[in-house]
């Protein structure tokens, strides 16, 4: 361990994880090397490696100059062989195609990835089946996102993440050319419309914060690790949120009418909802939630068939941006006549 470098608590199974991925990517690592990496004595990294060995991992060791260096056997493990059953192939197609808004990421290549490795060692009986399968589900999404221009820090995202390392991340300030510095512990990587976003603890700023994969535009890997609290639950984070946003939150009840009220009582908006129906057949949905703008979207999205009972603040800013759209679409329609009457008069 180096010298006047703070010794950290990781799980066993945390670093097991990291001294797998080291032996897999070098050609080999001694005790000492191992023992530096995962921030622990070269006991505990015996101890370790003995567990690795356990796992089905076979390893082997030589001398190089002088020191004893750990290494893999070969690269594949000591383990039986995985069958499928195909509703469990209809299953993990089906999650395939729910992961269709990761297109240009490298999770989508591994995932390609995966599906090829699994299709290498299926029964024939089961391969004859895999192109209709992988019809049987077919997602649709409006609004993808282009993750191309990110897909090069995203690498190093994994690498951050799997293993702990405290990452410096440059980030686009929202509809604006210019950049923040923040020094991040990435905890957790959120999936949300479509979106991909990185959760973790910002250390310039004191606090958690969410920051969306496509307005990164630069990861550096520290060297430094860190901890994941044991009281981190990434779900907690969200507990109040409609959507993302996790402010102060609100007791909301909107009122959808009997047009609609069958789209809307049998989905869950929020844990701890309560739903009615009056003698009209309308809908009263109630619930506790944070996020202004995002109930905001959420009403609009119903149009005339949705009205904001409570609270007042929401049901104000719903019927300042109804007021708003009335007086665009008014002011346009006279322009459009205006151009039509002087089309007419040429």
């Amino acid at each position: 361990m180096l010298k006047g470098k703070p010794a950290k608590k990781y799980s066993q199974a945390g670093r097991l994880h990291s001294i797998i991925r080291l032996l897999e990517t070098r050609r080999g690592l001694t005790l000492d090397e191992l023992a530096e990496e995962c921030d622990v004595d070269r006991r505990t990294i015996h101890r370790d490696l003995n567990a690795v060995e356990q796992a089905g991992y076979a390893l082997t060791t030589e001398w190089n100059n002088g020191k004893k260096v750990y290494r893999f056997l070969t690269k594949s493990r000591n383990l039986p062989p995985i069958t499928f059953t195909l509703p469990q192939l209809m299953s993990l197609y089906l999650l395939r195609s729910l992961g269709a808004h990761l297109a240009g990421t490298p999770f989508q290549a591994e995932i390609d990835e995966l599906f090829k490795s699994i299709h290498s060692v299926l029964p024939d009986r089961h391969a004859a089946h895999l192109e209709r399968i992988a019809r049987v589900s077919l997602p649709l999404s409006h609004g993808a996102r282009d993750y191309s221009p990110s897909a090069g820090f995203v690498g190093d995202l994994q690498k951050a993440l799997l293993q702990q390392y405290r990452i410096r991340l440059k980030y686009a300030k929202k509809g604006k050319n210019e950049v923040d510095d923040y020094e991040v512990d990435p905890y957790t990587l959120v999936f949300y419309k479509g979106g991909i976003y990185l959760l973790g603890n910002a250390h310039n700023r004191a606090g958690m914060r969410l920051f969306a994969l496509e307005r990164i535009r630069g990861v550096e890997i520290t060297r430094q690790r860190f901890e994941i609290p044991d009281s981190y639950q990434p779900e907690a984070h969200f507990s109040s949120a409609f959507g993302l946003v996790s402010d102060s939150p609100m007791k909301v009840r909107v009122r959808f009418s009997t047009e609609i009220a069958h789209a809307v009582k049998d989905r869950i908006w929020m844990p701890g909802q309560k739903v009615s129906t009056d003698g009209s057949g309308r809908v009263v949905v109630e619930f506790e939630a944070s996020g202004l703008m995002e109930l905001v979207s959420w009403i609009l999205s119903y149009g005339i068939y949705a009205e904001v009972l409570e609270p007042a603040e929401l049901r104000k800013e719903v019927r300042r941006q109804v007021k708003e759209m009335r007086e665009m679409y008014r002011g346009k329609e006279k322009d459009m006549e205006k151009v039509e009457k002087k089309g007419k008069r040429v």
